[in-house]
């Protein structure tokens, strides 16, 4: 029995290849993923010291975010072409160059182009990061290694406000990009020494068509769902890139199950798993970023806090999250996401709900039970997804799963910011009829108690959308694959089966 157990023990462990792998794929995921956020609190400094309207700098964020979709598809044909090692190094250069050129920055037109240059960096870090990963780690440890992997996921959108908020209120901005660098630098060292190169492969071809569809239509989808953000609305400006941007996308969709090798595999979305997995990460990513976005507003502007202090008020999610992953990687191994994922949907769910009864005057204690609550869901709910994405893959597809795995969280978070702006715009005016101050506008100001309550009330009806969008992630989580089973004799297939 002893020695039965032994190997058994063994087996669980992350062999050191892939712990070195992992430190250097979570050092790169959490720059990418934190300057997502980092940036938000410095916008009001950024447009006094630049001397444009907020409405203008805020294009420091979009900008990013638009890079990030565009390059994403590339990384799969990427990895083929030149090999996951060399690409994930370009990446890191990229996004290191990217954010010294932004602390350089002398005007706000120059600090946006190098946020796009350091977003073409960022958008290849994760995927290939992710996809090296599972390559390194093989099936049987995918659940624990997204758990470690999903950790700069989970905690980026938390420590970024709170980092932002730290480095303004007690350096200068430019610090926000500089501290990339030193951490840039050491996980270029660290990857030239660890990762290993893998195969490959001259013959595939470049989709140029494809990208030409797909990449220009993603830029104008999320740039149609920013200016709902920033707009509290539709215009006809928005109306026009949404629908030009779902037309493009429609015709790369069309174009991709026709092309002989298409940039983003559509064929993917033929097998059970993968399908069911990308419907749960849109909504995650909808639910997370979209009450991301409206969770510093209402401790802003509802509560009057400093960005700071609203980032700290954050971090229950985080730390819920960080306490969750392992004990939720170790059960989706034993009993199958099917029978773990509905659970974390539904404490996201549960947690959300809190929130929907909000008030000008609510217990901070209250809101960080709420909280820590929707990091467990979401430590339970998010890594084994992705894992179970990866159910069925060939080596070959492992790569352009990631990638696609990457653009619907990308995209399903855009779509949650945009409709939750949306829905907190339209309350807002409902509550305040013939006023049209913007919520930017609100922040650091000291507001009469019947308008913080009357605001309370429209962020309340805000967050019922947010429970909806959990509330409906439970049901594709019951349809998620079962327990593992590993093949009996080798094969190019990751994983055989899943049980019932």
């Amino acid at each position: 029995m002893t020695s039965t157990a032994a190997p058994a023990a063994a087996d669980n462990k992350l062999s050191p290849e892939v712990r070195r792998t992992a430190v250097v794929v979570v050092l790169g995921t959490i720059m990418a993923i934190l300057d997502t956020t980092i940036v938000a609190v410095a916008l009001p400094t950024l447009a006094k010291d630049f001397h444009v309207s907020v409405s203008t700098i805020q294009w420091v964020t979009t900008g990013y975010l638009l890079s990030l979709a565009v390059v994403i598809p590339l990384s799969g044909w990427a990895m083929h072409r030149y090999g996951g090692k060399p690409v994930y190094m370009v990446s890191l250069i990229l996004f290191v160059v990217g954010s010294a050129l932004c602390g350089l920055s002398w005007s706000a037109s120059a600090l946006i182009a190098f946020r796009i240059l350091q977003g073409f960096g960022g958008g290849m870090i994760m995927p290939v990061g992710q996809a090296l990963m599972a390559r390194t780690a093989g099936p049987d440890k995918m659940n624990r290694v997204m758990a470690v992997i999903g950790i700069p996921t989970l905690l980026g959108p938390i420590l970024g406000p709170v980092i932002g908020g730290a480095i303004v209120s007690n350096m200068s901005w430019r610090w926000i990009f500089y501290v990339n660098v030193p951490i840039g630098i050491v996980a270029l060292l660290l990857a030239v020494r660890f990762l290993e190169t893998s195969p490959r492969d001259h013959d595939h071809r470049f989709d140029l068509i494809g990208f030409l569809c797909l990449a220009p239509g993603l830029a104008l989808l999320v740039y149609g769902l920013s200016l709902v953000g920033n707009d509290g609305g539709f215009s006809q400006n928005v109306d026009i890139s949404l629908v030009v941007g779902v037309l493009l996308c429609a015709a790369f969709v069309w174009r991709s199950l026709r092309a002989p090798e298409p940039l983003l595999d559509m064929q993917l979305f033929r097998r059970r798993n993968f399908t069911v997995a990308t419907i749960c990460i849109f909504l995650i990513g909808a639910t997370l970023y979209g009450t991301m976005f409206l969770l510093p507003l209402y401790y802003q502007i509802c509560r009057g806090e400093s960005p700071w202090m609203a980032g700290l008020l954050m971090a229950p999610q985080g730390i819920g999250a960080a306490l969750a992953m392992r004990p939720a990687a170790n059960l989706a191994d034993k009993y199958g996401p099917r029978r773990t994922v509905p659970w974390g949907m539904a404490l996201l769910a549960v947690g959300t709900l809190a929130y929907t009864q909000v008030s000008g005057t609510t217990s901070y204690a209250f809101l960080a039970v709420a909280l820590l609550v929707r990091g467990v869901g979401l430590g339970f709910g998010m890594m084994p997804v992705f894992a179970a994405s990866y159910r069925g893959l060939t080596h070959d597809q492992v790569p352009r799963a990631s990638t696609a795995t990457n653009i619907i969280r990308q995209v399903g978070g855009s779509i949650g910011v945009a409709v939750f702006a949306v829905v907190l715009q339209n309350q807002i005016t409902h509550k305040f009829p013939g006023h049209n101050a913007s919520l930017g506008s609100m922040v650091s100001q000291t507001l009469p108690p019947t308008v913080v309550n009357r605001l309370a009330e429209a962020f309340a009806t805000s967050f019922w959308w947010s429970f909806a969008v959990c509330a409906v992630a439970v049901v594709p989580a019951f349809f998620l694959p079962g327990r593992m089973e590993v093949a009996p004799s080798p094969g190019p297939v990751v994983v055989a089966a899943a049980t019932d």
